[in-house]
């Protein structure tokens, strides 16, 4: 959908190489521009996972892209850069504030040699203002933002949600705004720029239960045991059982007394009851739910139509039916790598999902290839390589 749509990607740790990945998955070219050492994923990964000595961390953000090196401290890569802008469409970066203007590269920069340039700006905090300058990371904007107090037992610390939410959501929305840019410039022939920062991913994310602050005060206090979240009447949150735990959320305080044979939670027959009452009613189901294995109350619970769901580890997940019929783990075969797997694509067109055509490339892979494209010739590209300018594949960890 995104064919024909050539995309300069400035990108590195996870906000801004997943999104950029989301545009090569609907088919946009994505040049990556890679310093000397390459991007920081190619050398880190959580997890310390690494296969044959492959970071884990670029392979599941970077597929569908092609790499090219330039060291960028030299006028002529700067030449090269300025070349590839002139017919692009889009550029993303997500360097700190100020980055890219050092270097040439800024908004007002570009905009004037390709006035049709969608560029994106990616950060932690904003283009400008107090936090400018602060590391933008996802668990520092989860803790500023208020979501690590959302969560938890009574006198549990703050809890960190346990994946990098927020640099994905930002890339998600950075996306959506190249994609809306790119359909305004459709109407007008004129780029824009689009800036999309954690800040704001991280408090979009938290829509429903900071409104609810906004308009009435403080959320309720955090109870023990814990309850699934700090707005939700009970039951709500996760439960153990004899055997494990259990996931309910929204039933009907009527049905739920039905669904756990206990007389004493049907007393609780007011429609405001789990609101006003819900520290008593998760106490009571947390007790009952203590009673049986958790493949008894997955047989009650789809008896009397209770909202409920299985409290997995990736194990499970890995294999889960639904996760199957998805198609959301695919395999990739890397030259370097060997056979990785992935998380696919999110999204579905007309039942499908986007195609595999470059695997996550190699730094400076393309090199040759793009500067061929720009019309370089062959004895202008071997200088380049000879002096350092532009890097090529085994150049770099």
């Amino acid at each position: 959908m995104l064919e024909g749509i050539k995309v300069l990607s400035f990108t590195h740790f996870l906000q801004g190489p997943a999104a950029v990945q989301m545009l090569a998955d609907a088919g946009a070219d994505v040049i990556k521009i890679e310093p000397p050492g390459g991007a920081f994923e190619r050398g880190w990964s959580g997890f310390d996972a690494f296969t044959k000595g492959v970071s884990v961390f670029f392979l599941l953000g970077n597929r569908n892209q092609r790499s090219i090196s330039l060291d960028l401290r030299q006028e002529r890569a700067k030449e090269i850069v300025l070349r590839l802008v002139e017919e692009a469409d889009v550029l993303v970066e997500n360097y700190r504030p100020d980055v890219m203007n050092r270097l040439g590269f800024g908004y007002e920069d570009v905009k004037a040699i390709n006035p049709r340039l969608v560029y994106c700006s990616c950060t932690g905090y904003g283009s400008s203002g107090p936090y400018q300058k602060r590391p933008g990371q996802d668990l520092l904007l989860q803790a500023m933002s208020g979501m690590t107090t959302l969560s938890g037992a009574a006198n549990a610390p703050p809890t960190p949600f346990g994946s990098a939410i927020v640099d994905q959501h930002a890339a998600a929305l950075a996306a959506f705004g190249i994609v809306a840019a790119l359909q305004s410039r459709e109407r007008t022939g004129k780029g824009s720029l689009v800036e999309c920062n954690l800040l704001n991913a991280a408090l979009d994310l938290q829509t429903e239960p900071f409104s609810y602050y906004m308009n009435k005060g403080p959320l309720w206090q955090h109870i023990d045991p814990p309850i699934g979240s700090r707005f939700h009447p009970a039951p709500y949150g996760v439960y153990r059982t004899v055997d494990g735990w259990i996931a309910i959320s929204l039933t009907p305080t009527a049905k739920m007394a039905l669904a756990l044979d206990c007389p004493r939670l049907a007393e609780f027959n007011n429609s405001t009851d789990p609101m006003r009452k819900r520290d008593e009613i998760h106490h009571i189901v947390y007790e009952q739910i203590l009673t049986r294995k958790t493949a008894e109350w997955m047989k009650a619970f789809e008896a009397h139509g209770v909202w409920y769901a299985p409290v997995n580890e990736y194990e499970d997940v890995e294999t889960d039916p639904q996760v199957l019929h998805n198609q959301m783990i695919m395999t990739v075969d890397h030259p370097e790598a060997g056979t990785v797997r992935l998380l696919a694509h999110p999204v579905r067109y007309d039942g499908e999902a986007p195609a595999l055509r470059r695997p996550p490339p190699r730094q400076g892979q393309h090199t040759h290839e793009v500067l061929t494209e720009l019309g370089y010739q062959a004895n202008e590209i071997r200088d380049l390589f000879e002096s350092g300018v532009a890097l090529t594949k085994g150049t770099g960890p």
